[in-house]
Formats: C-alpha cells, sequence, structure tokens
C-alpha cells in the first residue's frame, strides 16, 4: 500500500488527522470528556496524595489480572461498583474491571455472541462495538438511530430464525448527545424472550441517573438490562472501564473475554485513584445540576447557527457538512481562544462533518458567553436570540 498517496489524499479531502499541537496559552475547552471537571481539580488529586496508604500503591501491575499478584485494589473497585448497582439491581450483581471502553467492548460482545447469536444495534454506536460486532463473527444488522419501531421490525423478522439476540445501544451518544430510549427497549425485551439488552454508558455515567450511575439506573428495571459497560476515563476522570451484569456471566467472561485475559492490567495506583474518583462522583449531584444548567445555555447558543435541532445536552454537536470548513472554523476559534476540534469521517459519517462541544461542570456561563460572541463573528445567525 502506497501510505504517502493515501495521506495525501486525506489531506485534499480535509480528512487528514494530527495530534493536536497546543501552545501554552489557556484554552476554553470544549473538547474534553471530564463531564464533572474532577480531571482538573488538582486539589481532589492533593487530598488522594496526602494520605500515606496511596503512595505504597504500586505504579504497575507487571502481569495480566489473571497472573498478578496484588489484587486487593481490583477487588475493591469491583465490590464498590457491585454494591452499588445491586441497589437496584438485586444480588445477582457483577462487576468486572476492563482496561478501556474500548477493551470492554471489543472483549465481551465476542464473548457472550456465539454462533447462534443475532446482534441488533444502533446505527450510531461506538467503532469499539462495531470492532467487537466484527470479532464475534456473528451475523449482525443495524438499526436507524433510535428508531424503535425498526428495531422492532427486525426483531420480528430475525427473532423466529435465532436463539438469541443481542441488542446493543448506548445511553448517550458520543457525537450527537441524544439519548436512548431505555423504557423503549426494556418493552422490546419483554416482547421478545430471546434477546438480551446491552448498554454502553459511556457518557453518562458520572452525569445522569440517580448519583450518577447512568440512565440504566434510573430505568424502571434496571434488572432486566443484562449487560451495562461504564467508563472510568471521562466524568470519573481516571482510566480503564467496567461491566455489571450477573454473577454467573461475570465468572464467565473471566475465562472468556480475550481482552481482558491477555491484557497487562492496569496499574493499581489507576485502581485506586479511580475507587477514590468514584467517591466523589458519588456526591456530584451539585455539579451535575451546574452542568444541566451550562447545556441549557450552550444549546440557545448553538441553535442559532444550526439548520438542525440540537438537544439539551453535555455533549452537543454544530454541523458544519464538509471536513475542510470544520477544521478552519476550529482553527478559527483558536484565536478567541476556544479549543473545539473538528469531527470528521470516519468517526462521523461524511457530510456530518462537525465540532463537538462538550461540557465540564468546571466551566461557567462566561465561557458560553465567549463562545457565543466568537461563532457571531466568524458564523451567519440562523435564529437570533431575543
Amino acid at each position: 500500500m502506497n501510505f504517502s498517496a493515501y495521506l495525501d489524499n486525506l489531506s485534499n479531502e480535509g480528512n487528514l488527522r494530527q495530534l493536536p499541537r497546543m501552545s501554552t496559552q489557556q484554552f476554553i475547552d470544549f473538547s474534553t470528556n471530564d463531564y464533572l471537571g474532577l480531571g482538573s481539580d488538582t486539589e481532589l488529586q492533593a487530598r488522594f496524595f496526602a494520605d500515606p496508604a496511596s503512595l505504597k500503591v504500586p505504579m504497575t501491575s507487571s502481569a495480566s489480572r489473571l497472573l498478578a499478584s496484588r489484587q486487593i485494589e481490583y477487588e475493591n473497585l469491583e465490590v464498590a461498583l457491585k454494591l452499588l448497582y445491586s441497589k437496584r439491581r438485586g444480588d445477582d450483581t457483577g462487576a468486572l474491571l476492563f482496561n478501556s471502553g474500548y477493551h470492554a467492548n471489543t472483549g465481551l460482545i465476542p464473548a457472550i455472541a456465539s454462533k447462534d447469536t443475532y446482534i441488533i444495534a444502533d446505527r450510531l454506536v461506538h467503532a469499539s462495538i462495531i470492532d467487537g460486532m466484527i470479532l464475534a463473527k456473528a451475523p449482525f444488522t443495524r438499526f436507524r438511530h433510535n428508531d424503535y419501531g425498526h428495531l422492532r421490525e427486525l426483531l420480528i423478522k430475525n427473532a423466529p430464525q435465532h436463539k438469541n439476540i443481542l441488542v446493543i445501544v448506548e445511553s448517550v451518544y458520543s457525537m450527537d448527545g441524544d439519548r436512548a430510549d431505555i423504557e423503549a427497549l426494556l418493552g422490546l425485551r419483554r416482547e421478545f424472550p430471546s434477546v438480551s439488552l446491552y448498554v454502553d454508558e459511556a457518557h453518562a455515567f458520572g452525569v445522569l441517573g440517580p448519583h450518577g450511575l447512568g440512565l440504566v439506573a434510573e430505568s424502571s428495571a434496571p434488572w432486566e438490562v443484562d449487560f451495562v459497560i461504564g467508563t472510568f476515563g471521562k466524568a470519573a476522570a481516571s482510566i480503564g472501564a467496567f461491566a455489571i451484569t450477573s454473577n454467573i456471566t461475570r465468572d464467565y467472561l473471566i475465562n472468556t473475554a480475550r481482552s481482558f485475559i491477555f491484557s497487562t492490567a492496569l496499574p493499581p495506583m489507576q485502581i485506586a485513584w479511580s475507587r477514590f474518583t468514584l467517591g466523589q462522583l458519588l456526591h456530584s449531584d451539585a455539579k451535575r445540576t451546574h452542568l444541566n444548567a451550562l447545556a441549557i445555555e450552550l444549546q440557545r447558543v448553538l441553535s442559532q447557527f444550526s439548520v438542525i435541532p440540537i438537544e439539551v445536552s453535555h455533549i452537543q454537536p454544530l454541523i458544519i457538512g464538509d471536513p475542510k470548513e470544520a477544521v478552519d472554523l476550529s482553527n478559527r476559534l483558536m484565536f478567541y481562544g476556544i479549543k473545539a476540534l473538528p469531527i470528521r469521517k470516519p468517526t462521523v459519517p461524511a457530510g456530518t462533518d462537525r465540532l463537538r462541544f462538550s461540557l465540564s461542570a468546571a466551566m461557567s456561563t462566561d465561557d458560553i458567553n465567549i463562545l457565543n460572541r466568537a461563532l457571531r463573528d466568524l458564523l451567519p445567525v440562523l435564529n437570533p436570540l431575543k
């Protein structure tokens, strides 16, 4: 393959990706996933390291989880997650840690989807889920985004032919910030006994639901969702991911999920930090309230420039439609002290190139006002605010 020609073609299209080169200038960061602002809280880090016990935790696991000599940090975090989710799911709740959300999805889906499983996933699920489906080597299809009538049609068509059907969605979608209807999905799961439900809460964990435990946790029957995936690398200001499922399934995954079996485990120090930030996250209702207030203000601002409706969410897109124009607007915003990086294919479909604005509770309404003034300078106002 001619790598140079491939890169030249990407550059000509406006789709060449490069690692961002940020100056020492302070930016308002609308590209972060630090939704609660815990990642930028230096006082929080100081409190963690003020405990002498924290300084004694190893910086490396030096082995996969199945071989590591030290397990206490992993076990403590898994027990904490089990206790939190079992309050709504019941005693048959198990938690298993993974190195990342990517590891979770590419490990779980091939492990639980056998050759007699048919997978039906939302059209806009994350690339890690798509890769997991491909690795599973099970037949799959995708339903129109958040179209549960279409999903039902596919279930009617395929349920008689397949012993097991795995329906996969995200609770909050990473590029548009819109939400899945968990109640509608639960209704379909009850209607079709062969269905198992898999919900990735990567962008909801820490932000939505009771104590930030996600949309499934606030649903009418969280115990009916077979697999819940959460991540620590976003609102929880750490790294890694976890799966919430039944105890027997947890044991099964320990023996079958290749990304779990064959990866060096995250450092115990990092796991200890995740448990610490989990405790902070649970008591961050004020931050969640502030984040929602910022989301309302951001929606009002972006709606001036958007030809499509934008939902109130901690993630909101401004569709540009052309990759070069998206890059150009991102570069121009830098001069206003605003970091909002362009999102282009293959992350989003061609023609939906955008700036993705994500919010942090560390922001203020002044930050939203600065963005408003910048966009008014740079873009035509479609829907002037009163």
